[in-house]
């Protein structure tokens, strides 16, 4: 079940959300340092973690589920939302970079027609990132934030589900290591929660972040089935002798025997 998205706007506008924001938008610089050129696709409701790619990237747009509804944005200039079905993309094959999934996969009813999806307008050299509430972790046991709803994984499930649906995890992290609390004195001590979360409780990380390439495969045909052919047995011919008359029921096989 999604999050209402004006229940999502609403949650980044906060101090808590704020820090969020900014702690998961490290990480994914940390990944993608640089997006120059490339197109990239936000998934979910991804629009706070686009802005610092806007400047690099060739283009950006932003879908976001039906269920969850839409709002514009940015606030200035043209506005680079869309509002789709997540099992129908409105995409050509391979005509996307890159695509940010936050606020998606843990929520979508189908998942994996979801990723067939992202598998099929991904570029052949492109790449996924999925964030999704961890199990493991704090954040997703408390549903007052979005990442306490939908459906959380660890980071190993979450690979093997890319696996399942043609994606070849690149590398796995998490983020997020703050409790869920609007403490200021929390807040102001995000930076050293992260490196401490980093480096001594990487398990229990807020979110779960994996970075994923499309898998192209060349499949072999499948062998044509040999078919059965029928095999004719000839039937044993009468012994007639010719001298012998012949019943006026059996005159025409006696005609053809002789």
């Amino acid at each position: 079940m999604y999050s209402d998205v004006v229940d999502l706007r609403d949650f980044y506008a906060t101090s808590l959300g704020q820090v969020a924001c900014r702690m998961i938008r490290r990480r994914i610089r940390q990944i993608w340092p640089d997006l120059t050129g490339m197109r990239l696709l936000g998934l979910g409701y991804a629009v706070p973690y686009l802005r610092p790619f806007r400047e690099e990237a060739e283009r950006i747009v932003t879908i976001m589920p039906a269920l969850q509804g839409v709002l514009p944005w940015p606030p200035e200039g043209p506005n680079l939302v869309a509002l789709a079905d997540e099992g129908e993309l409105p995409f050509e094959d391979g005509s996307v970079d890159r695509v940010l999934l936050v606020h998606a996969l843990e929520s979508s009813e189908e998942v994996r027609p979801f990723l067939k999806e992202v598998w099929r307008v991904l570029a052949g050299s492109g790449r996924v990132l999925v964030i999704v509430p961890n199990r493991r972790g704090i954040w997703a046991r408390l549903d007052r934030t979005p990442f306490g709803l939908g459906h959380p994984y660890t980071p190993g499930q979450l690979s093997r589900l890319l696996r399942e649906e043609l994606f070849t995890p690149v590398q796995s992290s998490g983020a997020l290591y703050i409790p869920p609390s609007a403490s200021r004195v929390m807040l102001r001590a995000a930076a050293a929660w992260e490196k401490l979360g980093e480096r001594w409780f990487a398990r229990f990380a807020g979110v779960a972040v994996v970075e994923a390439s499309k898998q192209i495969y060349a499949r072999t045909l499948p062998k044509p089935k040999q078919r059965r052919r029928p095999a004719y047995v000839p039937l044993p011919r009468p012994v007639v002798s010719r001298g012998a008359g012949c019943p006026s029921g059996a005159q025409r096989i006696c005609e053809l025997v002789d």
